[in-house]
Order: structure tokens, then C-alpha cells, then sequence
């Protein structure tokens, strides 16, 4: 693949701005996305002690992930944080049967499992082109 940095660029950037943007809204209002993860979460069989941490946990977490994932940094280790993260997110989200959500947070993985696909295979070949 001749230009594979900026083929892998605009790959990589709907799903960094989608992680960047939840965190982002979020980052603000903190404490009231705290409380509405705990309201939501209520039917959960989790315990709020690990719901709380969570809540305050996630927005940076999705800002940081969205961020390295737009600035290509350290790539191969932030898809697979994001992975694991959509699969938090997909087991809170059975937990309370909230189907809709999951199925954004599968749309999610699978975007982050072809970009990880991708870069697998063409970071060997634009590497040994050079």
C-alpha cells in the first residue's frame, strides 16, 4: 500500500473521535455522569463500589484512548485497551439488558478489531517497502 500513514489516518479517525467526543462531554460533568451511571446501573448485580470508580474511570479513559488512536501512538497497545474496554462496557450492559448499547459497543469492537486487522498486515509490508 503505497500511502498506508494516511490511508491508516482517516481508518483510525471515526473511531478516535468517537472515544475522544464521549470523553469529552463527559469530562465536565463528571460527577453528574457518576450519578446517572449509578442510576443506570442500579439493576446491575455489580456493586456501586465499582461502578463509582468506574464512572469517574471511563470518560478519561475514552479521551485518552481517542486521543493515542488519532495521534497513532503506541497503536497496537491502544486498540487492545480499547477492546478491552468495549468488552467492560458490553458486560455492564447485559447486566442490565440494555441491548441497544450493546450493540453501538460490538459496532465499536468490530471497527477496533478491523483496524487492528489492518494495521497487523500493512505495518509489516510498509515497513519492508521502505
Amino acid at each position: 500500500m503505497k500511502d498506508f500513514k494516511t490511508a491508516f489516518f482517516f481508518l483510525r479517525l471515526p473511531v478516535a473521535v468517537s472515544l475522544f467526543g464521549h470523553g469529552l462531554v463527559r469530562l465536565p460533568k463528571l460527577q453528574t455522569f457518576s450519578e446517572w451511571m449509578l442510576t443506570t446501573m442500579e439493576k446491575s448485580a455489580i456493586p456501586s463500589v465499582l461502578i463509582v470508580p468506574f464512572s469517574y474511570i471511563l470518560p478519561i479513559a475514552e479521551a485518552i484512548l481517542g486521543i493515542l488512536l488519532l495521534i497513532n501512538f503506541k497503536t497496537k497497545y491502544t486498540l487492545y485497551v480499547s477492546l478491552a474496554l468495549m468488552s467492560i462496557l458490553i458486560f455492564g450492559s447485559c447486566s442490565i439488558e440494555n441491548w441497544s448499547a450493546i450493540e453501538s459497543q460490538l459496532l465499536h469492537s468490530f471497527y477496533l478489531l478491523g483496524l487492528f486487522w489492518f494495521y497487523e498486515k500493512f505495518k509489516t509490508e510498509h515497513q519492508t517497502s521502505n
